[in-house]
C-alpha cells in the first residue's frame, strides 16, 4: 500500500500522514445564521474525501464537527431579524445538515454546540490563568501572546500580517483593554441583550476560539491527529486554538493541519459578509447533488477556483458519463488502484477525476472509484 502525503500548514510542505489506527478529526464547523454556501461544500468535501480514504486504508475516523451557535455573527443576525439566537441556530442548521446530507458527507463523529460547553471553556480558561498566559481587564479575561513564544507556528506569519488579517477577521485589534492587539478574548461581558453565563471573572459568554479548543479536548483528548478548516481560519482562529489550547495542557495540540482553498465569486472570496454566495439548497432546485459535489470536487483542496456557470452542466455531463460506464459492467479494479494512488499524493482528486473519466470511456465499471470520492453513481444519489 501506497503512503498516505498531506500538506501540513504549520510544517508548510507535503508530508507523510501517519495516524494510529483510530484517527481524531476536528474540523471547524459553521456559524448557523445562514444557508450553506459552496465555499462550505468545498470544505466539507475535501475532509470527507480524506475520510473515506482513511477508512479504505482500515483506519476509524472519529471527525468532530462544532456549531459555533453563539458568537457575534448569530447574535448579531438574531438581533437584526427579531429571533431568539438558538431558534435562528436550530433552523439553519437544520438547512445545513440536509444540505450535507444530500451531498453524500459521511456523518460527523460528533457535532457538539458551543453553549453545550460553556462549563468546560469556563474550566480551560482558569487553566490557561492559572499557567500564567491569560490576565483580566475590563471585566473580560485575554490570553497574553507574550508568554507563548510559538505563537505564529501554524501560519508562519509576520506580525504585520497577523495584524492585518486580526483587523480583518474580527480581532477588534484597538481594544484598549488588550496589552498587546493580537493578545485575544477568551472571555468577554456580554451587551444587554446577549446571552450571559456567570463566571469567576464576572457575567459574559466565551469568546470565539476558545470554544473551539475547549471542544475538541472534551470530545478528543489532549492532541489530536488533523486539524482543519477554510484557508481563512489559519490566523487568527487556528493560531490562537494551538495557543491556549497548548498553555492550557502543556502538550501538543494538533499533529497535522489541513486547510481548503478559498471558492471565489466575482474575483472575491464567497463568505457571506460581501454577500457572493452560490448556495447549495439553491443548486440543488436544478442539479442532482451527486453532480455539484463533482463540480468542487473536480478541484484540488489546496487550490482556490472561481466559481462560474459552466461548471455544473459540464459535472453533470461527467457524472452521465460515469454512470453510463459503469452500466457496460467493465473490470475497474485497475481505475480504483490508479485513484486510490492519487488520493494518497496530497488528494489529488482532479488527478483521480481524469483517470475515471479515461477507465469510464473504456467501459469500465467506475462505481468503486467513485464512491472513494464520495460520488454515487445510482440514479437515485
Amino acid at each position: 500500500m501506497s503512503q498516505l502525503r498531506l500538506y501540513d500548514t504549520a510544517r508548510r510542505e507535503i508530508v507523510p500522514f501517519e495516524p494510529g489506527e483510530v484517527v481524531t478529526m476536528y474540523t471547524c464547523g459553521i456559524t448557523p445564521y445562514d444557508a450553506t454556501h459552496l465555499g462550505h461544500a468545498a470544505a466539507y468535501v475535501g475532509y470527507d474525501v480524506l475520510q473515506r480514504r482513511l477508512r479504505d486504508r482500515g483506519h476509524e475516523t472519529r471527525c468532530v464537527r462544532n456549531v459555533t451557535d453563539v458568537d457575534d455573527s448569530i447574535l448579531g443576525r438574531a438581533r437584526e431579524i427579531g429571533v431568539h439566537y438558538l431558534d435562528l441556530a436550530a433552523a439553519e442548521t437544520a438547512k445545513f445538515d440536509d444540505d450535507m446530507i444530500a451531498l453524500g458527507m459521511l456523518p460527523s463523529w460528533s457535532e457538539p454546540r458551543a453553549t453545550s460547553a460553556i462549563a468546560d471553556i469556563r474550566g480551560f480558561i482558569g487553566m490557561v490563568l492559572e499557567r500564567g498566559h491569560a490576565y483580566q481587564a475590563g471585566g473580560a479575561v485575554y490570553f497574553d501572546i507574550s508568554t507563548y513564544e510559538r505563537f505564529g507556528q501554524v501560519s508562519g506569519y509576520d506580525r504585520a500580517t497577523m495584524l492585518e488579517y486580526a483587523a480583518e477577521r474580527g480581532g477588534n485589534v484597538d481594544d484598549p483593554n488588550k496589552r498587546d492587539p493580537l493578545d485575544f478574548v477568551l472571555w468577554q461581558p456580554s451587551l444587554p441583550d446577549e446571552p450571559s453565563w456567570d463566571s469567576l471573572w464576572g457575567p459574559g459568554r466565551p469568546g470565539w476560539h476558545i470554544e473551539c479548543s475547549a471542544l475538541a479536548l472534551r470530545e478528543l483528548g489532549t492532541t489530536i491527529d488533523l486539524h482543519g478548516g477554510g484557508a481563512d481560519l489559519i490566523f487568527p482562529h487556528h493560531e490562537c486554538e494551538a495557543a491556549q489550547s497548548e498553555s492550557a495542557t502543556g502538550e501538543p495540540f494538533v499533529r497535522h493541519w489541513m486547510h481548503q482553498a478559498m471558492v471565489r465569486m466575482d474575483g472575491e472570496k464567497m463568505s457571506k459578509s460581501l454577500g457572493n454566495l452560490v448556495f447549495v439548497s439553491v443548486l440543488r432546485e436544478d442539479w442532482e447533488p451527486m453532480a455539484i459535489r463533482l463540480a468542487v470536487v473536480k478541484h484540488h483542496y489546496r487550490d482556490g477556483w472561481e466559481w462560474h456557470d459552466d461548471l455544473m452542466p459540464a459535472a453533470a455531463d461527467r457524472l452521465a458519463r460515469w454512470r453510463a460506464g459503469a452500466a457496460a459492467g467493465g473490470d475497474g479494479t485497475a481505475v480504483l488502484e490508479t485513484v486510490r494512488a492519487h488520493l494518497d499524493e496530497d488528494l489529488d482528486t482532479p488527478g483521480a477525476i481524469e483517470a475515471i473519466d479515461v477507465a469510464s470511456a473504456a467501459g469500465a465499471d467506475v462505481t468503486a472509484a467513485a464512491l472513494l470520492l464520495g460520488v454515487r453513481l445510482s440514479p437515485d444519489g
